[in-house]
């Protein structure tokens, strides 16, 4: 198609999953030994930069384009990573993940291997497939890329900012008992989750400037799709409406898509 070679790309498809196996690998080592396998929550915005990595060195398309996906990304993908990594830092398993090992009905290494350490490799695999194909492709800089650069931009945008204030919120001892309803967080209740999306849309967009990036569509749905109904806002929704005052948080604030938040009752 177009001269798309898929033989390149099946090298740096190939790479990109020896990639993945080996820091999915190294990444249950350290769970295993420390008995915790929220690690991979690390993990997932490592494991990107990492596929960024190899697909811009074995990659055979425009130089700029595989260097602005490896920056892209490589930006996204540390941020994240060590704002997990910190987060997490002298604490214990991750509810979500100790209620699905409750599940496990032999052993929780080989059930955490499955339904967890696997299935993000392969989550992983699918939704980089826009870094992958933009990694063998050619064309010129045009309005989609800078449309992608910029939604790119409004996602890492509000993930950083939203994830500051947050934490400034939660080490206010004043905060105790109350829902953070600031900032961001007053115009969607996961604003995050939504530039977690924004982020990958933009991604896309970058990679669909060039036949068949927009083949990879997707891969972005698949991300939104864990972040608004599968592990991301969600679940996490679940387990904040049994605190005081969230559901009232969740009648004045859009769910994921930013918007002015409705007055409180009574004002």
């Amino acid at each position: 198609m177009n001269g798309f070679d898929w033989g390149a790309f099946g090298v740096v498809t190939l790479t990109s999953l020896l990639a993945i196996a080996f820091g999915m690998a190294v990444t249950a080592t350290i769970g295993v030994r420390i008995g915790r396998h929220n690690v991979v929550d690390v993990s997932w915005g490592a494991g990107f930069v990492l596929i960024a990595l190899v697909s811009a060195i074995v990659g055979t398309g425009d130089l700029w384009r595989r260097l602005l996906m490896l920056a892209l990304v490589a930006i996204w993908g540390l941020r994240l990573a060590t704002h997990m990594a910190i987060r997490s830092r002298g604490k214990g398993e991750d509810p979500r993940y100790e209620e699905m090992l409750g599940r496990a009905t032999g052993s929780r290494t080989l059930y955490a291997l499955r339904k967890i350490y696997l299935t993000q490799g392969i989550s992983l695999w699918f939704v980089s497939l826009p870094i992958q194909v933009a990694a063998v492709s050619n064309g010129s800089f045009g309005l989609l890329v800078v449309l992608g650069i910029a939604l790119w931009i409004v996602g890492v945008t509000f993930e950083t900012v939203g994830d500051r204030q947050m934490e400034e919120f939660k080490s206010d001892p004043g905060s105790r008992g109350h829902i953070m309803d600031q900032g961001l967080w007053a115009w969607t209740r996961h604003p995050n989750y939504f530039g977690d999306a924004c982020v990958w849309w933009g991604i896309f967009l970058v990679s669909a400037s060039v036949w068949p990036g927009v083949l990879t569509v997707l891969s972005p749905i698949a991300m939104t799709y864990f972040l608004v109904f599968a592990t991301g806002a969600r679940l996490l929704e679940r387990h904040m409406e049994q605190r005081p005052g969230y559901r009232e948080y969740q009648q004045r604030t859009s769910y994921f898509i930013p918007r002015p938040p409705k007055a409180r009752s009574g004002t």
